[in-house]
């Protein structure tokens, strides 16, 4: 990585009880957040769904995510990130706003789904946003389904380049919508509750 977490971007809360508050981010690949214009079209989507919910930021970098989502009334959130430079960027955000209801764990996000299942934990909400071209969204979705804490019901936003080919999800995620933001994809799924095998989707 290698990256100063001194060198740093500014983004900021979009809406709710911290709307307009500062995000910083460290300056470079390392680190991607999720930009403004993008964080508000996904909420704008997921409306209501966001009020009371307990949200897993799977890959959350600077917490932009699951932060917004706190903001517009998240009941708590749980993120995880692995990246030390991220990390540091993420706690100093969390801690900067004063954000009591999240937790962040410097975890692998198997080693987090398996710590959080062994406790019994269930989420609403879910933000699948690892870095770009790795797949990553497809493994970690399958974790999820395998360890049951996804809530039925539950809804997970995933992010992914324009550029990149649809992955599996697992079977019972029904996709809701999918957009394109510039080199952004997004797509939501909704997930009742089914257990089964992954299933291919197309690249929405």
């Amino acid at each position: 990585m290698g990256e100063r977490v001194s060198r740093e971007a500014l983004l900021r809360i979009v809406a709710g009880r911290w709307g307009g508050r500062p995000i910083r981010a460290p300056r470079g690949l390392s680190v991607r957040p999720t930009t403004d214009r993008v964080r508000e079209a996904v909420f704008g989507i997921l409306g209501d769904r966001v009020e009371g919910a307990s949200v897993l930021d799977l890959f959350a970098g600077t917490g932009a995510m699951a932060l917004e989502a706190l903001s517009r009334g998240a009941a708590e959130a749980v993120l995880v990130e692995s990246s030390p430079v991220a990390f540091a960027s993420l706690r100093g955000n969390v801690e900067a706003l004063g954000a009591e209801e999240a937790v962040c764990l410097p975890l692998d996000y198997r080693k987090a789904i398996r710590g959080l299942a062994s406790k019994g934990r269930r989420f609403s909400l879910v933000f699948l946003d690892p870095p770009y071209g790795s797949g990553l969204v497809g493994r970690s979705a399958a974790e999820l389904h395998r360890a049951g804490i996804l809530s039925p019901g539950a809804v997970a936003v995933a992010e992914r380049a324009a550029r990149d080919p649809g992955e599996s999800v697992p079977e019972g995620w029904e996709e809701r919508t999918a957009r394109r933001y510039g080199d952004t994809r997004i797509t939501l799924y909704d997930i009742p509750g089914a257990r089964g095998k992954p299933t291919t989707v197309g690249p929405g």
